[in-house]
């Protein structure tokens, strides 16, 4: 017996749906998305405002972290065209 009567293997079936669908790219993009909007959240809960400064910090972290994420996912890829053109361009040497 699992959590209120869903068994284990419900749960991983439910899970691998889920992974299926959505994509784990996506899933990824998801929780990264709620993390940030939680840890704003909690943020703004704070007693103290932030200075314009920390705001400016603190949107320049969250862009150098997307951009690194980004980076992670996409590989360069060689088309045949791109591969036709520098074997052309190796042949005329």
């Amino acid at each position: 017996m699992g959590f209120g009567g869903i068994s284990l293997w419900q749960l991983l079936i439910v899970l691998a749906i889920v992974v299926l669908v959505f994509g784990t790219k996506r899933l990824k993009n998801i929780g990264t998305d709620l993390g940030s909007a939680i840890k704003g959240f909690k943020s703004s809960m704070d007693d103290e405002p932030k200075t314009e400064d920390d705001i400016k910090s603190d949107i320049k972290k969250e862009e150098n972290q997307q951009l690194k994420q980004d980076a992670e996912f996409s590989e360069p890829t060689k088309t045949a065209s791109a591969e036709s053109a520098s074997a052309k361009k190796e042949s005329e040497k």
